[in-house]
């Protein structure tokens, strides 16, 4: 098969050839047909994170067919269309998992020993990926493979941080930065019919946050402020700094959802966190319900990835536009 390999931190995205994984007991095997560019897939490309030697093969935004299926695998059939998730499994000894939690982000930081697609183990930027079943969410009939693959992270992501958030009917729902998380947390937020605020410095996508279901779009917490304010806000973009401003226009008893991964230090207003009885939440993949509403709402048509598609002869191309920021939004590669 063809498969993306990195071979060290800062390396190239190279097509290499590689034996088709073999499917062992709970696992399935499926002929990847598109697996979408996630930060956290740069990251580990360049170093930044490191779970593992490298060469690597990146990614865990990924959808295509079940081919074969393991040993005791009864949820999963030859012919299922899924998607990948980066969470497969726990280890299920360690003290974390011996408390019973449910699958999520939080396993993946806590577990002794995760399987985390594309971190810990190869990944899906290639033409066949063997995962644990239970890694796998079938995916509706009225999504495209190519759609589908950036709502495995990115929407996943959004979704599960504004489900975290609990606002309750009629709140203000403010989306800070609007890129590969940011776009869509745009059209969740509306699709669950809250009023939503875009958040951005930059001019030429104010028009493009407003196409996208933003009521209003303004760049700073004062002008948040000045605009209604906001009940929640959703930190989408990878600087912590805009956090203190953005919280500016938090309103009394609001909520801020980190969901942005950043490497500069966060720096909270206490005296506002505190009589204003702020919280601060961090949020990335909760449970997989989420996951499964995040694909409706899509296959409903209410929310729709912006994706720029290149073949897997362009991974190399894919992933360094992707690294520049001249994707808007999504770089998926087809495979």
């Amino acid at each position: 098969m063809k498969s993306v390999v990195v071979s060290g931190a800062g390396g190239g995205w190279d097509l290499q050839d590689r034996d088709v994984p073999v499917v062992g007991p709970n696992d399935v095997l499926v002929r990847v047909r598109a697996c979408a560019i996630c930060g956290t897939d740069l990251w580990l490309s360049d170093g930044v994170l490191v779970f593992r030697e490298f060469p690597i093969v990146p990614g865990h935004e990924a959808a295509g067919e079940v081919v074969a299926v393991g040993e005791g695998v009864t949820d999963r059939a030859v012919g299922d269309r899924v998607g990948v998730v980066m969470a497969q499994k726990m280890c299920g000894v360690c003290d974390y998992c011996r408390e019973e939690h449910p699958i999520s982000f939080v396993g993946a930081a806590n577990c002794a020993a995760p399987t985390l697609t594309g971190v810990t183990v190869d990944g899906a930027h290639a033409e066949y990926v063997a995962v644990d079943a239970g890694g796998t969410v079938i995916l509706p009939d009225a999504v495209s493979y190519e759609d589908a693959a950036p709502i495995l992270c990115a929407g996943y992501t959004v979704w599960a941080g504004l489900r975290r958030a609990e606002p309750r009917p009629g709140a203000r729902v403010a989306v800070s930065g609007v890129g590969g998380l940011g776009h869509l947390a745009i059209q969740y937020a509306k699709a669950a019919g809250f009023h939503v605020v875009a958040m951005t410095h930059s001019p030429d996508k104010k028009d493009l946050a407003l196409q996208l279901g933003a009521d209003d779009v303004v760049s700073d917490g004062a002008s948040l402020k000045a605009a209604g304010g906001a009940d929640v806000l959703l930190h989408t973009n990878s600087s912590h700094g805009a956090v203190t401003d953005a919280m500016t226009g938090l309103r009394p008893w609001g909520k801020v959802v980190l969901m942005g991964i950043g490497t500069d230090d966060l720096v909270l207003p206490a005296l506002a966190l505190t009589s204003n009885s702020h919280q601060v939440i961090g949020s990335a993949h909760n449970t997989v319900e989420h996951l499964v509403e995040a694909l409706d709402l899509v296959a409903r048509g209410l929310v729709t990835p912006m994706i720029e598609t290149f073949p897997k002869e362009r991974a190399e191309e894919a992933h360094a536009r992707a690294a520049a920021g001249e994707v808007r939004f999504k770089a998926v590669i087809t495979y």
